[in-house]
């Protein structure tokens, strides 16, 4: 049985630009196999959005909350959002 599929947008706020944190979180995103994508937000923000099976956007979401090794991640807010099947893979913007 397979977990069903879901979507979350996610804001991270702290030190979390010029920490790898978008690299980093590619690099986990693709091994789990989920798409979506990342960037850097003007506020100094980092901005995402994971798309796959549950339990692996869940674990994606919490990897935020601790973010690349040289990241101080401040608070991390979490918003469903519908699926999209036009996704496809997981890139940085």
């Amino acid at each position: 049985m397979t977990d069903r599929i879901c979507r979350k947008r996610v804001l991270i706020s702290g030190r979390v630009q010029g920490v790898g944190f978008r690299w980093y979180a590619h690099e986990r995103a693709s091994s789990l196999g989920l798409s979506g994508w990342i960037r850097n937000l003007p506020d100094r923000m980092v901005e995402a959005v994971f798309q796959g099976e549950e339990a692996l956007v869940d674990d994606m979401v919490e990897w935020c909350r601790r973010g690349s090794p040289a990241a101080s991640v401040k608070s991390v807010t979490v918003r469903d959002e519908p699926v999209s099947h036009a996704e496809r893979g997981f890139s940085v913007e």
